[in-house]
């Protein structure tokens, strides 16, 4: 069932799916962009004609491994195609619980509003006694209001149309990097409140059960898992900056002097406590206090971009601009790349106000003004990391794809991980394809008798990189389930397709999985293209220019080499060789449907 919410006109109905999308597309991301697709076009992303769609999947609402997740999407504000990302909460529970797959919220209020939902009862409730509080105030009393609820909500940062805002569940759990939080701002939808009590089917309860209870069992008994539980993902700051891979300094360099000040072993020796998403045994959300003796809960990715990318030490500091982001809602990742890229704008003297790299005190004042548009530089950052380049006449320092910021991983030798950035669903993201720890295998950096690394551009990187985009950002994005637990611990994907089965009743392989991952792929694809109004070519698949252009003693990547891997890339994805689903493609994806859009664009 998918909910519809029109804010603009108060209408509330309630729409079946059918079964043919379902198989097709299975939920979260698949789901998402289907309707995307029918139902979004044209729009200005920060109008009422955008739509948000929250969507769950077939492991929300039972109790599946890491199975805690919803995916938030809309036509992004910042990259103007599609986009989304998957959060963390209770929320995820509630929906399915509540007898909705996804939420469709058109139009936009008057005045601040919030969503509340109760099993079949749907109300629009006034939020102008929230507008302005910060995520964590805002959850907090709508708790104190409902009770046990799921809740998503947003910031300052949301309110005041920042492109990379997110939002924000459970005090640190965050979703929709390309600007979602600024679509509910958009909207003046303050938040979405669930509680749901119903029984979601599963149609084999006995497989069910079993696939499940084994799974938990396991989990524990890996070998992975007693340092996991440790530093989560927190390890990865050493091991990045062992590797020439830690972004640093506006990703100018790849090695930070005072890493050991922000890694997993200093947040072992700050950590009070860890969190985690719904139905997770695994947690790897560790909280610390920071500089104001607050919690903040840290991983890599945000430590990362706040810590080394602007030359700020000491995790308690960094904690505590992670926590602002939270409280603000805004995205982590792309506030560090923001932040960095300002900082070296600073430093070489085309911008005249704002902090130097290291500068814990001036990046403080500056988030504050970014949240808050306040001022020109405020106003001009809020933009995001590409229109603010646009404006300075700085390109070659903007470390972005499609206009969405660079995560954690400096890329100057690593060409199998700067394609997984160049050709991600939503823009410069890991998540659908952390293919970096494969390409670095087991010769860490620093163990190489020279220091020269011999940069390696196989097609076999193309392959790889199609291949974890199909599990990650395919299968894990339309079941909607975290991919940790095969990521960081090696467990069996064949479970996944198993646990699938029972709940929906037919016969799911992985491969029909991947299938189904490479229908949503080259649906996002043609999104972007219909978005772009055919003005779309390969160099919309290319990483950032420093990485072809700086270098890591004297290496960078090679765009000719680069070149060949795209190509390469589209071959197995079945695109032509400007990055478009061919008309044979998209048949064999019963993808037909995006023919008379595309029209005379497909070859």
């Amino acid at each position: 069932m998918i909910l519809r919410v029109n804010l603009t006109t108060k209408k509330i109905s309630k729409d079946p799916i059918s079964e043919k999308v379902l198989e097709q597309f299975i939920g979260g991301r698949g789901l998402a962009a289907k309707i995307l697709w029918d139902e979004v076009r044209g729009v200005d992303p920060l109008s009422a004609e955008n739509k948000l769609v929250v969507a769950a999947g077939p492991f929300n609402g039972l109790r599946t491994p890491s199975g805690g997740k919803l995916v938030l999407a809309a036509k992004s504000p910042l990259t103007g195609g599609y986009g989304d990302g998957n959060i963390g909460t209770m929320a995820s529970v509630y929906l399915r619980k509540a007898g909705y797959m996804a939420i469709v919220i058109e139009g936009a209020a008057d005045k601040p509003v919030y969503l509340y939902i109760d099993d079949d009862d749907v109300h629009i409730m006034s939020a102008e006694g929230l507008w302005g509080l910060s995520t964590f105030e805002t959850e907090k009393r709508l708790k104190q209001v409902h009770g046990n609820v799921g809740v998503l909500s947003i910031g300052p940062a949301g309110e005041n149309l920042v492109r990379y805002a997110v939002v924000i569940s459970q005090e640190g759990r965050a979703g929709g990097r390309p600007g979602i939080g600024a679509v509910m701002g958009s909207k003046k939808l303050k938040a979405i409140v669930v509680k749901g009590t119903k029984d979601v089917e599963v149609k084999d309860k006995e497989s069910f059960e079993k696939y499940t209870r084994e799974v938990f069992k396991l989990i524990p008994t890996l070998p992975a898992y007693s340092f996991w539980i440790r530093q989560g993902t927190m390890a990865t700051v050493e091991w990045a900056n062992k590797n020439r891979a830690l972004p640093t300094r506006n990703f100018s360099q790849v090695k930070f002097e005072y890493a050991r000040t922000v890694d997993g072993y200093a947040m072992e020796a700050m950590k009070i406590s860890r969190r985690g998403c719904p139905n997770c045994n695994m947690i790897c959300g560790n909280v610390v206090l920071d500089i104001e003796g607050k919690e903040s809960e840290v991983d890599y990715e945000n430590v990362g971009m706040l810590g080394p990318n602007t030359g700020i030490a000491f995790l308690n500091r960094v904690a505590h601009l992670n926590r602002l982001a939270d409280e603000f809602g805004m995205d982590t990742i792309s506030l560090g790349a923001v932040l960095g890229f300002a900082m070296e704008a600073v430093e070489r003297g085309v911008l005249k106000e704002g902090p130097k790299f290291g500068d814990y005190e001036g990046a403080l004042e500056l988030i504050k003004k970014i949240a808050f548009k306040q001022g020109e530089l405020g106003a001009l950052l809020a933009e995001g990391v590409k229109r603010a380049s646009d404006r300075l006449g700085l390109e070659e320092i903007a470390m972005h794809v499609k206009g969405l910021e660079v995560s954690a991983y400096n890329c100057y030798i690593y060409p199998a991980m700067a394609l997984a950035y160049g050709t991600c669903a939503i823009g410069a993201h890991h998540k659908e394809a952390w293919v970096i720890a494969w390409e670095i295998g087991s010769t860490p950096m620093e163990e190489s008798k020279s220091k020269e690394y011999v940069v390696d551009y196989s097609l076999d990187k193309a392959a790889k990189v199609v291949e974890q985009q199909r599990i990650r950002g395919g299968m894990f994005e339309m079941l909607t389930a975290c991919r940790l637990p095969w990521v960081e611990l090696g467990l069996d994907l064949e479970w996944y397709a198993k646990i699938l089965s029972s709940i929906v009743g037919k016969n799911y392989t992985l491969d029909d999985i991947y299938l189904a991952a490479d229908r949503v792929y080259s649906l996002i694809r043609s999104y972007w293209v219909r978005e772009f109004q055919g003005n779309w070519n390969r160099t919309m698949d290319y990483p950032p220019r420093r990485w072809f252009e700086d270098g890591v003693n004297g290496q960078h990547l090679d765009r000719d080499r680069y070149d060949d891997l795209l190509s390469e890339y589209y071959r197995i994805r079945g695109w032509d060789e400007r990055g478009i689903p061919t008309v044979d493609t998209l048949k064999k994806l019963d993808l037909e449907f995006v023919l008379s859009e595309l029209g005379s664009i497909l070859k």
